[in-house]
């Protein structure tokens, strides 16, 4: 019932969740959707060495690999920041978690607009000639040229560290890096960037759709898949729940939940995967309810980074539900959405302090209590509502095949006889459960060899790629439902044998160094360039207007050293104006202190010393004075004459 839930308290299930796991082995508060593909896309899951057709809503993860085919594009968001593939591009995942992003980039055209980067965050796109670390908020292009063994980096906005060969030197808004060969025979030259191309248009395209959604103003925009929340559907103000939105055109029978498939995506393990282009925020974060004749999607509490679910359902089942079903001789799946204020816990292994965050939007995390009582017993504000409850044969659900076209009619003695058996459904996933699709018929598009295997340079060290699906197979039978603890992957690792791992070599000679942080970037000196006149200078002389190493003055977003340095030379020329006072006050002052302001004559008079115009007239005054008393009274000068 609705007030169970609203007593605010978490309680997990020991069967469940399992003991309480330290919090460095919570997975992370985000992941990186697939949100647009245009033409050819292919994906290939990290623990299986097979490409199949990409996904849309997909989330992916670290070891997860994307290929744009000829003709093909695509977009990820993780969070408000954006990764744009072109044609014939292949990225993979190196690296995801809460303060860390890193990809890897083999072949073909990159653009990154980032919109923000939290304090301690850190961003790295890994090439086959240098890692590059962005530094700011900003745009930056990358272009990987396989049959020159080149690299060119473009940073049109925002600041970015390359390191490569032992060296590490500094990019700026408007410079644009070509960077070859690797380690010893690393080499780097700087120009000026070059004008927008096709693709440069198509992102910015992207960009200005962005900033103008209107969604931002209900939810944060660290919240992946708010950006298709305006083409898709309206806000409105409820009584009981505050803003909601709700879908402006959905199918016949629609539910939450109900049009898409199901995916295994580890660590996280049974995912929800929508086919609706904006079917991603809404069953990742927040809750639904029938609100006004319809289903409302409700986000809660806006905070700024909100905690990726891979489900927010409850999945229910026992003897009475399985008797009053029929899936067609075999076993069945069934679930329903979870409520407003209703709690989420996670089957896989989490801390104390993960269910706190996970259901911060909803709940209020001061007055939680975490204890360890069972709560199938209970009732669920949406496990009444009609149509609420969507069920498919078990097959269909790992087989990743499509929800509502497998989905079997759910009686209403169904439902009074359904208990709910936790958050994720006791079954153990498939090869076709990881791929995301059932076996794709045809031919799909996979990068060339040599891109695939191409190995790439890093500044940090990425964590192991992932266990092989095959090899922990037979451990997910075992506990059907729940991923396995981090322990036991590691275990497997060390017998694992899986091909197509990324390829990742220090970009240091000394070793993989730490992730470059926000609040601490290094402005390392750049090398020499070719663009500037005078730049060149012999060695041991410094060009005029520039700093020594180390005493460099921070760079502001988007402005060019260039005209930085200009504007720091009209500020040293200028007087020292008191603009912050008013103008009257200014008179005022002035006047009381009889002081001239020099800036108020034209610059072509001479500096002469000029005294004020009160002693100027005093001083007239008695030069006046002095004159008359020289000269000679009236009629003495006739006198004189006389005598």
């Amino acid at each position: 019932m609705r007030n169970a839930a609203k007593t605010l308290i978490i309680m997990a299930v020991a069967a469940a969740t399992g003991a309480a796991q330290p919090p460095a082995a919570d997975p992370p508060s985000r992941v990186a959707r697939l949100n647009y593909m245009q033409g050819p896309v292919s994906f290939r899951p990290g623990s299986v060495d097979e490409w199949t057709n990409a996904t849309l809503n997909y989330p992916l993860y670290n070891g997860d690999h994307l290929w744009a085919d000829m003709g093909g594009q695509a977009e990820l968001h993780i969070g408000s920041t954006a990764v744009r593939l072109g044609s014939q591009t292949a990225l993979a995942v190196l690296n995801l978690d809460d303060r860390m992003v890193q990809l890897s980039l083999t072949g073909g055209v990159l653009n990154v607009h980032m919109r923000a980067l939290g304090q301690g965050e850190s961003f790295e796109v890994d090439t086959p000639n240098a890692a590059v670390t962005l530094l700011r908020p900003g745009d930056y292009r990358f272009q990987v040229d396989e049959g020159n063994a080149l690299t060119v980096v473009t940073v049109n906005g925002g600041d970015a560290e390359v390191t490569a060969g032992g060296r590490a030197f500094a990019l700026h808004p408007r410079d644009s890096a070509r960077l070859t060969g690797a380690d010893s025979t690393f080499a780097s030259e700087i120009n000026i960037a070059a004008g927008f191309d096709s693709f440069d248009r198509w992102c910015q395209d992207r960009d200005r759709r962005e900033e103008q959604s209107q969604s931002a103003r209900y939810v944060g925009r660290e919240m992946t898949g708010y950006e298709d929340l305006d083409a898709h559907g309206a806000w409105t103000q409820a009584p009981d729940y505050g803003w909601v939105w709700r879908p402006t055109v959905v199918a016949a029978g629609w539910a939450p939940y109900r049009f898409g498939h199901w995916v295994w995506v580890e660590p996280w393990g049974w995912t929800w995967v929508d086919d609706a282009p904006w079917g991603f925020a809404p069953f990742h974060y927040g809750r639904w309810a029938m609100y006004g004749g319809g289903w409302v999607w409700v986000p809660g509490t806006m905070v700024a980074r909100p905690v990726y679910a891979p489900a927010l359902v409850a999945f229910v089942g026992g003897g009475g539900f399985s008797v009053a079903m029929s899936f067609g001789g075999g076993a069945g799946v069934a679930w329903f959405p979870l409520g407003p204020r209703e709690v989420y816990h996670p089957a896989y292994h989490v801390s104390e302090v993960y269910v706190r965050q996970v259901n911060i939007t909803h709940v209020n995390v001061t007055n939680v209590n975490v204890t360890n009582v069972n709560v199938t017993n209970v009732r669920y504000v949406n496990q009444n509502v009609t149509g609420a409850v969507t069920a498919v044969p078990q097959a269909a659900f790992v087989g990743a095949r499509p929800v509502n076209t497998a989905a079997v009619a759910v009686p209403a003695n169904a439902v009074a006889r359904a208990q709910v058996v936790g958050t994720a459904a006791p079954v153990a996933p498939e090869r076709a459960s990881v791929l995301g699709r059932p076996a794709p018929m045809g031919r799909v598009a996979a990068p060339p060899p040599q891109m695939a295997d191409r190995a790439v340079v890093a500044r940090t060290a990425p964590p192991p790629p992932p266990v092989s699906f095959a090899a922990k197979q037979q451990a997910l039978q075992a506990n059907p439902g729940r991923p396995i603890d981090p322990a036991a992957a590691e275990s497997l690792r060390r017998t694992d044998r899986m091909q197509g791992a990324p390829v990742v070599h220090s970009a240091n000679p000394g070793g993989f160094q730490q992730p470059a942080m926000q609040n601490n970037p290094s402005q390392p000196s750049a090398p020499q360039r070719n663009d500037r006149p005078n730049y060149r200078q012999q060695q041991g002389q410094q060009p005029q207007g520039q700093q020594q190493p180390g005493q460099q003055e921070p760079r502001t977003f988007g402005r060019p050293v260039q005209q930085q340095q200009t504007q720091q030379q009209q500020q040293q020329q200028q007087p020292q104006r008191t603009y912050e006072r008013p103008v009257q006050q200014q008179q005022q002052q002035q006047q009381q202190q009889q002081q001239p302001r020099s800036y108020d004559r034209p610059a072509q008079q001479p500096q002469s010393v000029q005294t004020p115009r009160g002693e100027q007239h005093q001083e007239t005054h008695q030069q006046r004075q002095e004159e008359r008393k020289q000269q000679p009274r009236r009629g003495e000068g006739k006198e004189e004459k006389k005598q």
